[in-house]
C-alpha cells in the first residue's frame, strides 16, 4: 500500500500533456483526483479515460475551472473538497503560450499568457490556501526552463515563468510555517501537444508526461523535514549533443 493512499489532489489543466502524466501517476499511488479543463464535457470524458487506465472508478472527477478567474479556482476547490473531503496536494498546471518578437506580439495574446500561467497561479493557490492549512498539504507549480533562461520571442512567455518560478519560492517561504511545501518544477522539452506540437516517436528524446509525473510522486514520498524547492528537468540527450 502506497504511503500516499486516500490523499486527494487538484489539478489544473490536467485533460493532456503534464497534467494528465501527473493525474494518472497519482491515481496509480491511490490518491484521489480531481481535474479541470475549460470545458466540461471533454474534462468529464478525460476523467473517466484516467479512471478506466488506472482501475479508479469514483476516485476522479473533472471539472470545469478557469485559472483566470479567482471566483472558478474558488468552486473548484470547493467541489473538490465536496467530492472527497479533503485536499492534501494543488498541482499549477495549466499554461499556454504565444511566441514571436514583441514588433508583432499583441495585446491580447501577452495577457492571455500572463493571465493563465502567472495570475492562474496565483488564483489556483490563493483559493485554496485554507484548504492546505488543514492538510498540512504540498503545492506544485509548472514553471519551466523558460523560467530561468531567455530566448528571442520569448517576451511573454518567459515573463510568465521567470514570474511563476520566483512567485513560487515567495510562497515557499510564506507557508512553510504552516508545514505547508512548495516547489516548482521547471521542464525543458517535453513531449506534449503544447504549441501545435504533435508527440511522436522523433520526439523520444524528450522528456515524457509519465516522467513528470514520477518526479512528482517523488517529492511526495521526500522524508517531511526535506524540500526541493525548485528542480529543474532536462533532456538527458537532446538531438544537438548527439
Amino acid at each position: 500500500m502506497s504511503i500516499l493512499e486516500g490523499k486527494a489532489a487538484l489539478i489544473t489543466g490536467g485533460t493532456k500533456g503534464i497534467g494528465y502524466g501527473i493525474a494518472e501517476a497519482l491515481l496509480n499511488q491511490g490518491f484521489k483526483v480531481a481535474i479541470t479543463g475549460r470545458d466540461q464535457e471533454s474534462t468529464e470524458a478525460v476523467a473517466k479515460e484516467l479512471a478506466s487506465k488506472t482501475n479508479s472508478e469514483n476516485q476522479v472527477i473533472g471539472l470545469e475551472a478557469d485559472v483566470r478567474q479567482l471566483e472558478s479556482q474558488e468552486k473548484a476547490v470547493k467541489a473538490t473538497l465536496d467530492a472527497f473531503g479533503q485536499l492534501d496536494l494543488v498541482v499549477a498546471n495549466a499554461g499556454l503560450g504565444h511566441f514571436g518578437s514583441i514588433e508583432d506580439l499583441t495585446v491580447d495574446q501577452w495577457n492571455a499568457v500572463i493571465d493563465t500561467n502567472l495570475t492562474g497561479v496565483f488564483n489556483s493557490i490563493k483559493a485554496s490556501v485554507d484548504a492546505l492549512k488543514e492538510s498540512k498539504g504540498y503545492y506544485i507549480t509548472i514553471s519551466s526552463l523558460a523560467g530561468t533562461n531567455f530566448f528571442a520571442g520569448g517576451s511573454a512567455y518567459n515573463a510568465s515563468k521567470f514570474g511563476v518560478t520566483g512567485f513560487t519560492q515567495a510562497v515557499m517561504l510564506d507557508l512553510r510555517k504552516y508545514g505547508i511545501k512548495v516547489s516548482t518544477i521547471m521542464p525543458g522539452s517535453v513531449s506534449t501537444h503544447f504549441n501545435g506540437n504533435e508527440p511522436s516517436e522523433a520526439g523520444a528524446w524528450k522528456i515524457q508526461i509519465e516522467d513528470i509525473g514520477e518526479l512528482v510522486v517523488d517529492l511526495l514520498k521526500m522524508n517531511p523535514r526535506t524540500l526541493p524547492s525548485k528542480i529543474e528537468v532536462r533532456p538527458t540527450t537532446p538531438p544537438s549533443s548527439k
